[in-house]
């Protein structure tokens, strides 16, 4: 991509679209940020006063015709996704624009990939391509092995490989990434509520047993199960790197701690970690394992 042009940057919510962006600027790049008035940080005004290559315009999330004509003024050929669009917005009362409607009654499914793999072609179609939200920030993909002071213990790693073989078909049918295990059996997979709400939902079953053995009063009474949470996560089998890719943070091992997580498995080369040493360092002082394969 040749230094004198624009990007087009997609921001969803969260710290991916400001990692991105950061990064594009590192390479020279002038930016042209399409924020999402219903999902984009406010704080994105905030960066682009500092730096005059950086161009913010807000829209709607249902403004598709809006984000074209925004990006053909602006000379954009190519741009990326970064952030998350909360699944849900599909049932919002956000209006779609005539371009969004045609597109939403012409999908024979809404899953992610299949809203986001159509958006794409229509930009695609007027001359913007989208390319891998991954391209300005491979060093943050996670590498191979244990990425904490822990590693697993056999027990941990017993529903690693179970959930994996969950996650997996549960991903491929693009349902979401995330399933929380506890023992080898399957506490909560994750839907269009999000990684963090997973894990807070696994939590909170687990805590609905631990007092119901309070009133028991009895050990003898209590599971002889293991009940410490294991959070896996995955790519989808054919992954389409321009959007939707897996991203774990620091707020990922906060709900964690606070649900009784104990590990972590991510998938190596396909998962960003938005700040690793912090992640680790978050990890480490919880006892939590993290490990990558």
């Amino acid at each position: 991509m040749a230094a004198t042009e624009k990007l087009g940057l997609i921001a969803g919510n969260g710290r991916f679209p400001f990692l991105l962006l950061d990064a594009a600027r590192a390479h020279g790049l002038t930016v042209v940020v399409a924020a999402i008035k219903e999902e984009t940080d406010p704080a994105m005004n905030v960066r682009a006063s500092a730096d005059t290559n950086v161009h913010v315009h807000w829209l709607s999330l249902g403004e598709l015709s809006r984000l074209i004509e925004t990006f053909q003024a602006e000379g954009v050929t190519r741009a990326v996704m970064a952030g998350q669009v909360k699944h849900k917005q599909i049932f919002s009362s956000i209006r779609p624009d005539w371009r969004l409607a045609k597109l939403l009654l012409n999908l024979r499914t809404r899953s992610t990939d299949v809203l986001l793999g159509a958006v794409a072609k229509v930009l695609g179609d007027e001359g913007i391509e989208l390319i891998s939200s991954t391209q300005f920030l491979e060093p943050l993909l996670a590498t191979p092995g244990v990425l904490t002071k822990r590693a697993p213990d056999d027990e941990e790693q017993k529903d690693i490989v179970y959930g994996r073989t969950v996650a997996r078909a549960i991903a491929g049918y693009d349902l979401g990434q995330t399933v929380v295990i506890a023992a080898q059996a399957c506490v909560a997979v994750e839907a269009m509520e999000g990684t963090d709400a997973t894990i807070e939902r696994a939590g909170a079953l687990f805590r609905t047993l631990d007092a119901e053995d309070a009133v028991r009063q009895n050990a003898a009474d209590a599971t002889t199960l293991r009940r410490a949470l294991t959070v896996v996560k995955v790519a989808k089998p054919n992954q389409d790197m321009r959007f939707d890719v897996p991203v774990v943070g620091v707020p990922t091992i906060r709900t964690m701690r606070q649900a009784g997580a104990t590990c972590l498995a991510l998938e190596a080369g396909r998962t960003l970690m938005f700040d690793p040493a912090a992640i680790a360092a978050e990890a480490d002082a919880a006892g939590i394992a993290i490990v990558a394969d």
